[in-house]
């Protein structure tokens, strides 16, 4: 898993690549919570355009994120999940709480 990491405003977007699995999910947390803090970020778009696979690991990375900017009266959304990555987020109940966007820029502009 690689992340690329834009910051704009007050929101950090983290462009993900690869597969966000077991195997992935830990170093993506770190880095996440790594970037959220140098920047002192209040939101983050987690970009999900060029990941091609999501398991119930990425879920649990997406909810960390979210509770941890939540406490900090934050916002975390997702853009560009399509496919099978879509699909997790809609089977897991996670659109309801938390927004998705067609793209990152509308994403950005929501926060």
């Amino acid at each position: 898993m690689y992340i690329k990491f834009t910051n704009t405003k007050n929101t950090l977007v983290a462009h993900l690549s690869g597969e966000l699995d077991h195997h992935s999910a830990s170093e993506v947390r770190s880095k996440l919570d790594d970037m959220i803090e140098r920047t002192n970020a209040l939101n983050l778009v987690m970009d999900f355009s060029e990941v091609s696979f999501m398991d119930s690991s990425g879920i649990g990375v997406v909810i960390g994120r979210y509770k941890k900017l939540l406490s900090k009266k934050g916002k975390v959304s997702i853009s560009n999940a399509n496919g099978s990555v879509r699909r997790v987020f809609e089977l897991s109940g996670m659109f309801k709480i938390i927004p998705v966007y067609n793209n990152s820029d509308e994403a950005i502009k929501s926060v």
